[in-house]
């Protein structure tokens, strides 16, 4: 039985929730680090910028491969490809626990990355592949719920790991839940066709090309982060990345079998889908830096009971996630994701207006409406990424979705964290690069300048989808004439 074959609906479910457990491990992964850097620093005897490559070299290699798995996938099937990467993964997760030193832990984050890439590239095209039509969204809905927990709940989880354990656990507790995964997908996973060797043919040009594009773009970012984004280092590093992505551009546009079909990129439903997710990951993770400092810096909150606060979002997202995956099966999805981007954006506009007085009450609405609000609109915006994408080029487009997401991911850190000092270094009169202790107000300034931001992104998100919304209404007219 290969993986394109009829599958009887309760094992739809079974599968996707497997799928769904490692999406959640990985994208975990992409966060939880982050609030165990400090800890991670002092006992691993590092400053902190360097104890920050755990968390960059992780995303690096993860978007530098997602594309090329992808395209894998759609070779030699998706389920295989998905199956091995829960394999590395899972080993990569066992010994990156193990306290070695910097370099073996970067060494395990790169096996962790690479298995993660796998699984990543493949979920969402295993999904849209063995759900029937009348169940897409909600089975796209699941699988979102698992990948918008793990990219959320990061902190939160991390937080209460850490109060009682070694930062170790935040690695090791995917082991078992990694086990687990398997052994149902051994169980349920159909088995893929047999590999035609002769028909693979690899693109390495567009595969070296869009890695070393990818991973020389984040250096800059990570590296102007620490030195300044006009410093001669991430200019230069922008510069060369620049010229091989349109190195890239060309080969791919004339390659006979290219790693990146653009033609993919012809259908205005697909791409401006991607770019909504783009946009809207960027401005989630506004979250994910400024509430931390929120809670334990402004309201003096100890990093567990911060942690359970921080968990207040992906609980919203777990219960509101399959009901508009419901909603989005039974009416038009892009009018659904416009609820929810109104939802994520009042949820912004109160962050923009709390400060160290507002009551914890408002915040844990202010948390509730965000995980409603992208609830509703991630689960229809993946639903049309994969549906306005062609059968024969679901891994690309599944590849192409986690990448928007990691994009989003880690233009958001960078860009929040940019704003915020930037904004913070201003109303102070000098330069800073940590939490303003003693001035309350200052982190409360820049905490607004940087909401102001993400409305303005979660804005221009809302006003692409109108324009989805004219294109499908035209669309539709021309096809009822």
């Amino acid at each position: 039985m290969s993986e394109e074959t009829q599958i009887p609906s309760k094992k739809v479910w079974i599968i996707i929730a497997a799928v769904g457990m490692f999406a959640f491990m990985s994208t975990l992964d992409s966060s939880i680090v982050n609030i165990a850097l400090p800890i991670m620093s002092k006992q691993l005897s590092i400053p902190m910028n360097q104890a920050t490559w755990v968390v960059s070299i992780y995303l690096i290699i993860i978007s530098g491969l997602l594309t090329f798995f992808g395209r894998l996938g759609d070779q030699i099937g998706k389920i295989r490809v998905f199956r091995f990467g829960t394999y590395i993964f899972t080993v990569g997760s066992l010994i990156a626990g193990i306290n070695l030193g910097l370099w073996f832990l970067l060494f395990a984050r790169t096996i962790q990355a690479i298995g993660a890439a796998m699984t990543m590239s493949n979920s969402f095209g295993i999904v849209t592949t063995i759900a029937p039509p009348s169940q897409r969204a909600r089975g796209m809905a699941l699988n979102s719920s698992f990948v918008s927990l793990g990219t959320i709940a990061g902190p939160g989880l991390g937080g209460i790991i850490l109060q009682h354990f070694s930062w170790s656990y935040i690695f090791w507790i995917n082991v078992p839940v990694g086990i687990i995964a398997i052994i149902i997908g051994r169980l349920v996973f159909p088995k893929s066709a047999e590999i035609d060797h002769d028909a693979l043919k690899f693109d390495y040009v567009g595969i070296s090309t869009l890695f070393l594009f990818i991973t020389t773009f984040f250096l800059a970012i990570n590296i102007g982060q620490e030195q300044g984004f006009l410093s001669s280092i991430p200019v230069t590093l922008t510069v060369f990345a620049l010229i091989v992505f349109v190195i890239f551009i060309v080969h791919e546009l004339h390659a006979e079998m290219p790693l990146l079909d653009l033609t993919i990129f012809k259908s205005k439903l697909f791409t401006i889908s991607l770019v909504a997710a783009f946009l809207v990951f960027t401005s989630n993770f506004f979250i994910n830096v400024i509430s931390p400092f929120y809670f334990e810096n402004l309201k003096g909150i100890n990093a567990g009971t911060a942690g359970l606060f921080l968990m207040v979002w992906p609980i919203s997202m777990l219960i509101a996630t399959p009901i508009s995956g419901y909603i989005a099966d039974y009416f038009d999805q892009e009018y659904i994701t416009l609820c929810g981007l109104t939802i994520l954006g009042l949820s912004y506009f109160g962050w923009w207006i709390a400060d160290a007085q507002t009551s914890s009450l408002f915040i844990v609405l202010l948390l509730v409406c965000g995980g409603v609000g992208m609830a509703f609109f991630q689960t229809p915006n993946n639903a049309l990424i994969m549906s306005n994408a062609p059968v024969s080029k679901l891994g690309v487009a599944g590849s192409l979705n986690a990448l928007a997401r990691n994009l989003g991911m880690i233009t958001g850190t960078s860009l929040v964290t940019t704003v915020l000092y930037a904004a913070m270094s201003k109303k102070i009169g000098h330069n800073i690069t940590s939490y303003p202790s003693g001035h309350g107000h200052i982190f409360v300034y820049g905490m607004h300048v940087a909401f102001s931001l993400a409305i303005v992104l979660v804005a221009i998100t809302w006003l692409i989808t109108i324009y989805r919304v004219i294109l499908k209404i035209k669309h539709n007219h021309m096809a009822t004439n």
